[in-house]
C-alpha cells in the first residue's frame, strides 16, 4: 500500500504543465527533422525549420512553444491500494491546483484560455482550469498521470463520424483530412479511435496521442496486426496528399498516425480522428508515496542545430507607410520581412467592432491603413515586450473579414493557415491581401516584437486589441490581391507531383 499526499499530485501536475510548455518530447523534435532533412518543397522546409528553431528557443529560454498553451487533458490511473495521507481535497481538485499553480507560475505565466458559460457569456477562468480529466480506477498501488496540453487550433479539426460496419476506414480518413485544412499546424500526428460509442472513440484518439513517434520503426519491422496495416496505409496516404507543413504544399504533412480501438456494436463503427500540432504536448509521471515524480529536463543537445535564412528575395515592408496599392504588388509565396506597427484582434475582438459599428457608434481604435493579427499572445515576463505571440487560425474570421475591409479601412491581415471561400472572396473584392505567419513558431515570431501595449478592450484579456511595434516579423504571401491562395495551388502542385512518382513522401521506400 501507498500513502500519497495530495501535495505530491499537485507539484507533479504542475511540473509536467510547466515542462511541456516549452519542451517537446525528443521523439517529435526527431520526427520533424527527419522530415525537414527531406523536404522538397521551399516553403514547408521553410516552415519546419522555424519550427525546430523555436523548439530549441524554447527549451533554452523556458517559454511556451506556442502563444495557445492548451486546454489541459489528464488520464490518471488510481490503484486501488492506493492510501491518501491528509488529503483535503478530491484528485479532481488536485489536479485542477496542479494547473492552476502551472499556469499562474510568474517565471513562465502561461496563456489562460479556458472560458466558462461557453455557450453564454464565455468569461475566462483566470487560470485555464478546469482541466478535463478522465479518471480509472485499477489494480495496483501507484498513481499513473497522463498530462496534455491541446491547443484550440488542432482540437477544433477534429472529426468524428458512424460509419457503417462495412465501409473503409482510410477512405474516410483521406476524404476528410484535406477538409481540415492547415489550422491544425501540421506536421503533425493524427489519433485515430475506432470502436466503442461515439464519446469512447473520441478518448481513444486523444489518448492515444499520447504515444511516442515510431511509425518509422513499424514501417521497418512491419505490422503485425490490423491495427497496424492501418497505422501504414493512412499514414501513406495521408502524405500522398501533399498537404505539407503548414499547408503550403509538400511531402510530410503527418509525422505518425496513431490508432487505439475498443470493441463495438455489431451495428456500428464509430471512428474519431484528432490531430496534434506541431505544439505537440505532453508527458507521464508515477506516483509509488516517495513523493512528487518530476520531469527530467533533456539535454539541448538533443536539438538539431538549424538556422534560417529568408532569402535575398525577401521583401522589406514599412508597415507605417504602407498603402493599397502596394499592397497590390504582392504576389502568392512572397517572404516579407514587416517593420512598424502592426495591430491584433481576433474572435472576441472582431465580434466586438461588429457589435460597435452595427449601433453606428466609433471604434475605440483607429483602424485605417493598418494591417490585423490574428492573435491572443502570452503575458511577458523579464524583459519581454511580450511573450510568445504566434497566429491564430484565420478561418474563425473569415465571417468578418468582408465587413473589416469594408468598414474599418485595413489593409490586409496576418494570420495562420489557409483562409475559406467567404475570407477569400472578400480579400478578392477589396483588392486586400492576407499574410501568413507559421503556426508553432509563437517565440520566434515574438523575437520580432519590440514592443507591445494594449490599446482596446483590456477586459478581453488575451483577446484585446493590442498595438505591436515589429522588426523584420517574416510572413508569407498566402493570398493576393486576385484572390490567388497558396493554401490551394501548394498542395495541388506537390499532390500531382507524388501521384506522378517525381518525388516520394517521408518513409516511403
Amino acid at each position: 500500500m501507498s500513502r500519497i499526499h495530495q501535495d505530491h499530485l499537485i507539484d507533479s501536475v504542475a511540473d509536467a504543465l510547466q515542462f511541456i510548455s516549452y519542451y517537446h518530447p525528443k521523439d517529435f523534435v526527431d520526427a520533424v527533422h527527419a522530415a525537414y532533412e527531406r523536404e522538397e518543397s521551399k516553403p514547408a522546409k521553410d516552415a519546419m525549420a522555424q519550427i525546430l528553431i523555436n523548439s530549441r528557443l524554447c527549451a533554452e529560454g523556458h517559454r511556451p512553444i506556442c502563444q495557445d498553451t492548451g486546454i489541459v487533458t489528464v488520464f490518471i490511473k488510481i490503484g486501488m491500494d492506493v492510501q491518501w495521507d491528509g488529503a483535503t481535497m478530491s484528485p479532481i481538485d488536485m489536479i485542477n491546483e496542479g494547473v492552476r499553480r502551472a499556469y499562474l507560475n510568474p517565471d513562465n505565466k502561461l496563456r489562460a484560455s479556458i472560458l466558462m458559460d461557453p455557450a453564454g457569456a464565455r468569461r475566462n477562468t483566470g487560470d485555464n482550469t478546469p482541466a478535463v480529466i478522465h479518471m480509472e480506477v485499477v489494480e495496483g498501488d501507484k498513481i499513473e498521470v497522463d498530462v496534455a496540453a491541446k491547443g484550440g487550433g488542432s482540437e477544433n479539426k477534429s472529426k468524428m463520424v458512424m460509419l457503417n460496419p462495412s465501409d473503409s476506414i482510410v477512405d474516410w480518413v483521406v476524404k476528410t483530412v484535406p477538409t481540415m485544412g492547415a489550422g491544425w499546424c501540421p506536421p503533425g500526428m493524427l489519433g485515430i479511435g475506432i470502436g466503442g460509442t461515439a464519446e469512447k472513440s473520441a478518448v481513444l484518439a486523444k489518448q492515444v496521442l499520447m504515444d511516442a513517434v515510431d511509425i518509422h520503426e513499424l514501417k521497418a519491422r512491419g505490422a503485425s496486426t490490423r491495427t497496424e496495416e492501418l497505422r501504414l496505409e493512412i499514414f501513406e496516404k495521408v502524405n500522398a496528399l501533399g498537404i505539407g507543413a503548414q499547408g503550403l504544399g509538400g511531402l510530410t504533412t503527418v509525422l505518425d498516425v496513431k490508432i487505439a480501438d475498443y470493441p463495438t456494436h455489431a451495428a456500428s463503427l464509430p471512428v474519431t480522428m484528432i490531430p496534434n500540432c506541431a505544439a505537440t504536448r505532453h508527458a507521464h509521471f508515477v506516483l509509488d508515496g516517495s513523493g512528487a515524480d518530476l520531469q527530467t529536463p533533456p539535454s539541448l543537445d538533443d536539438w538539431p542545430k538549424i538556422t534560417w535564412d529568408v532569402g535575398p528575395n525577401a521583401r522589406s515592408i514599412n508597415l507605417d507607410t504602407l498603402t493599397a496599392e502596394e499592397t497590390k504588388t504582392f504576389k502568392p509565396g512572397d517572404t516579407l520581412l514587416l517593420s512598424g506597427t502592426l495591430l491584433t484582434g481576433r474572435d472576441a475582438a472582431h465580434k466586438r467592432i461588429k457589435e460597435i459599428l452595427d449601433r453606428g457608434e466609433p471604434l475605440p481604435v483607429d483602424l485605417t491603413g493598418k494591417l490585423i493579427y490574428y492573435v491572443g499572445p502570452v503575458d511577458a515576463v523579464r524583459d519581454e515586450a511580450v511573450g510568445p505571440a504566434g497566429p491564430t487560425t484565420s478561418t474563425r474570421m473569415d465571417k468578418f473579414t468582408d465587413m473589416m475591409l469594408e468598414k474599418t479601412g485595413i489593409l490586409g491581415m496576418v494570420g495562420k493557415a489557409e483562409r475559406g471561400p467567404t475570407g477569400i472572396d472578400a480579400i478578392k473584392k477589396h483588392q486586400s491581401v492576407y499574410l501568413m505567419a507559421v503556426g508553432g513558431a509563437a517565440y520566434l515570431v515574438s523575437r520580432a516584437i519590440t514592443s507591445a501595449r494594449i490599446i482596446a478592450f483590456e477586459e478581453l484579456g488575451m483577446e484585446a486589441i493590442h498595438e505591436f511595434v515589429v522588426k523584420d516579423m517574416p510572413v508569407t504571401v498566402a493570398v493576393d490581391s486576385s484572390g490567388e491562395a497558396v493554401h490551394t495551388t501548394g498542395p495541388a502542385l506537390w499532390r500531382k507531383k507524388i501521384e506522378s512518382g517525381e518525388v516520394q513522401p517521408i518513409y516511403f521506400k
